[in-house]
C-alpha cells in the first residue's frame, strides 16, 4: 500500500466515525480545507461520491459504508500496534458524544464534568438527542460513542452494554391531591388523568401495557418528551405521573411532590450503557464507560440516602 493510501484512509475512518469533516478535521489537527482535498483524492481512487449533504450533515454512501466495515478494525489494529495503551486521559484532546435522555444526562453531566476537570482537561463531551426509536442507529452509524439507554430497548447484536443501575419507579402529584397517599387504590389509579413521558411520542407505556393485564386502562390526558417539565405540570395540575424517582429527586426531597407507591407491580428499569462492537478495544470508550457506571452507581446510592430520610407531612 502506498504511504498515501493509508493517509487518506485515516481521514475516510476519522469522518466516517465523526460524521462530520469539520469534527474529523479538528481529530485529525488538520485544516478544513485539507479534508476536503483528502476527500477529493478519495473520491477519484476509490470511484465514488462517498460523502453526500444531508442538510447541514453529511451521510456516507453504501460504498464508504462497506469499505468502512472492511477497514476500521485493522486501522485500529495498527493504531494499537503503533502506540499500545494510547488513551491516556489527562492527554486526550478527544471529543466523545453520548445520547441519552434528559433525566440521566441531567443526574451525570455536574459529576462527569468534576472528573474531567480533575483527570482529563482536554477531552470534551457532547450530549445527542435520544429517543428510544433512534439509539441503536446512532451507534450504528457511529454518530455517537455511547447510549444510554434502558435495558429492553437496543436489540441488535452488534452492540454490547454495561449496567450503570437501577431506577424506582413512583407515582409522584402535587400537594394535596386527593390521591397522595399510602393506600392508593388500583381503581383511583386508573381512574385519573395522567402525565406520561414518552421520549419517542407514542401514547402507551409500560404502566399501560402492566394495567392492560389486569383489564385496567388509564387516560392519559397530557405527554412530554422530556423530564424536565414534569414537577412544574404536576404542581400546577391534577395530573399524576409515574416517573423514576431520580428523574424528580429535588421536587421530591424538598417536598413539593407528593409521592407514593404504584398500585401496580411495575419492575425497576435497568440503565445500560451501549457501544458498538468495533469500539471494544477503544481504550477511550472503555475509560469512559468506567467512568458512567462508577458516577452513576454512587449517584443511585446517594438517591436512596435522600428517600429514606424524606420526611414530609
Amino acid at each position: 500500500m502506498k504511504p498515501q493510501d493509508l493517509n487518506l484512509l485515516v481521514v475516510f475512518d476519522a469522518i466516517m466515525t465523526e460524521g462530520s469533516m469539520t469534527r474529523a478535521a479538528d481529530r485529525l489537527a488538520m485544516t478544513q480545507p485539507a479534508v476536503s482535498n483528502a476527500v477529493s483524492r478519495m473520491r477519484t481512487a476509490w470511484r465514488d461520491e462517498l460523502f453526500v449533504k444531508s442538510g447541514r450533515n453529511i451521510q456516507p454512501t453504501q460504498r464508504a459504508i462497506a469499505l468502512w466495515q472492511q477497514v476500521q478494525d485493522p486501522l485500529k489494529s495498527l493504531d494499537q500496534a503503533i502506540a499500545p495503551g494510547g488513551f491516556d486521559p489527562a492527554t486526550s484532546t478527544r471529543t466523545f458524544r453520548i445520547s441519552g435522555a434528559d433525566g440521566v444526562i441531567d443526574l451525570v453531566w455536574p459529576a462527569l464534568r468534576q472528573v474531567i476537570e480533575k483527570e482529563a482537561p482536554g477531552i470534551a463531551i457532547h450530549a445527542v438527542p435520544y429517543n428510544i426509536v433512534n439509539g441503536e442507529g446512532l451507534l450504528e452509524n457511529a454518530e455517537v460513542d455511547i447510549v444510554l439507554a434502558v435495558q429492553g430497548m437496543m436489540h441488535s447484536d452488534s452492540l454490547n452494554s454495561q449496567h450503570l443501575y437501577d431506577s424506582t419507579y413512583r407515582v409522584v402529584m402535587r400537594k394535596g391531591h386527593p390521591l397522595a397517599k399510602a393506600d392508593l387504590e388500583l381503581e383511583e389509579f386508573a381512574a385519573a388523568d395522567h402525565l406520561l413521558v414518552s421520549l419517542s411520542g407514542d401514547t402507551v407505556g409500560f404502566t399501560d401495557r402492566v394495567l392492560a393485564q389486569q383489564g385496567l386502562k388509564r387516560r392519559i390526558a397530557m405527554t412530554v418528551n422530556h423530564f424536565h417539565g414534569v414537577t412544574a405540570i404536576v404542581e400546577a395540575s391534577d395530573l399524576i405521573s409515574v416517573v423514576p424517582t431520580l428523574a424528580v429527586e429535588e421536587a421530591i426531597s424538598t417536598c413539593r411532590l407528593a409521592v407514593t407507591h404504584t398500585p401496580v407491580p411495575l419492575e425497576d428499569s435497568r440503565l445500560l450503557a451501549f457501544w458498538h462492537r468495533r469500539q471494544d478495544r477503544d481504550e477511550g470508550v472503555s475509560w469512559l464507560v468506567s467512568q458512567l457506571n462508577r458516577l452513576l452507581k454512587a449517584r443511585a446510592a446517594a438517591h436512596e440516602r435522600v428517600l429514606r430520610k424524606r420526611t414530609c407531612r
